[in-house]
């Protein structure tokens, strides 16, 4: 019996001496299934009820753990409204402890602005938090593109642009469609929906907190990189701008990538003219793409632009082109 509990004193004793490492390869397993926790940024007050968790970089990195877009939400006397969840489960949770900061009432509403993952695979946290009926609400549109093969395409892109990082993030897709000119009140707090065409994609929703004069715009416009335009429209773009200001009136724009302004619309739109205008140009007088990149290159409109703009050197030919093509079209 003494020999009994000898041999299982010994072998605890020898258990203790592993538990170190067990703990140290029981977080590495957690880390290879889910990833790493994304450290934490304190959230900016940009107005009475709207709050910004801002982002400092634009696109995803191994560093910075695929935290590249800004995520807001909306304090009000029912309960807390996401505007766009993050790019991945960590995010979201990330998201979740700032919230905690400021409110202890639950989460009652997600919006996605559009389907790009970088908006909305932090949508996981939320559900996972605060239950799988928690309504998270799009356009149509986002709904039908993630039902097919892009929901899971941004999942395995954000996982290999952040070497996995991103790990065990779930898609958990909106679940509830809107509409344009659509309101909801949330206690002392009306957000209306805003959606004026294509603009970066087809089905970008605009978000107007209507008591603060603020509207969360996704990626219509952005204040320190270039917008991808692939899906997009140039002259789509200035329409929607110009439409979301004429119902809306002076607002503070605040992005999904950059520092909210008054003037975004235009300052990003000026921008945005100084690669379409030219390109345009070029398709009327007869001039090639290659033609329209160096007078581009040269619009003073986007040579104030080109040493701030993160991503613009590995990406302003490729929109350059995209306008072009899309020049080519309008003017024929």
């Amino acid at each position: 019996m003494q020999r009994r509990n000898l041999l299982a004193c010994g072998a605890a004793l020898g258990s203790a001496a592993l538990w170190p490492d067990a703990r140290l390869l029981a977080q590495q397993a957690h880390d290879f299934i889910e990833g790493p926790p994304v450290a934490d940024i304190a959230p900016r007050q940009l107005s009475a009820h709207v709050w910004m968790i801002f982002s400092p970089d634009g696109f995803p990195t191994p560093e910075n753990r695929g935290m590249m877009s800004n995520v807001i939400f909306v304090l009000s006397s029912v309960g807390v409204v996401v505007l766009d969840s993050g790019a991945s489960l960590q995010i979201g949770e990330m998201a979740i402890r700032m919230i905690r900061k400021l409110s202890n009432k639950p989460v009652v509403a997600v919006f996605n602005s559009h389907y790009h993952g970088d908006h909305w695979l932090g949508n996981h946290a939320f559900v996972k938090s605060f239950g799988d009926k928690l309504p998270i609400y799009a356009l149509q549109g986002t709904i039908d593109k993630l039902q097919g093969t892009e929901a899971n395409l941004w999942r395995g892109l954000m996982e290999r642009w952040t070497n996995q990082s991103t790990l065990g993030t779930e898609l958990v897709l909106p679940n509830t469609a809107v509409r344009h000119g659509q309101v909801f009140t949330f206690g002392d707090v009306s957000l209306r929906l805003h959606h004026h065409g294509t603009a970066h994609t087809p089905a970008d929703l605009c978000v107007e907190v209507v008591q603060d004069k603020v509207t969360s715009v996704g990626d219509i416009a952005m204040a320190n990189r270039i917008a991808n335009m692939e899906e997009g429209s140039y002259p789509g773009t200035f329409k929607y701008y110009q439409a979301l200001a004429a119902a809306t009136g002076e607002q503070l724009w605040a992005p999904g990538h950059g520092e909210p302004a008054k003037d975004l619309l235009k300052t990003y739109g000026e921008f945005m003219a100084g690669i379409w205008e030219p390109c345009l140009q070029a398709v009327k007088d007869g001039q090639s793409e290659a033609d329209a990149k160096a007078m581009v290159l040269q619009d003073p409109r986007v040579v104030s632009r080109a040493k701030t703009m993160q991503g613009f050197a590995n990406n302003i030919g490729k929109y350059i082109s995209l306008a072009y093509l899309e020049a080519e079209k309008e003017a024929f």
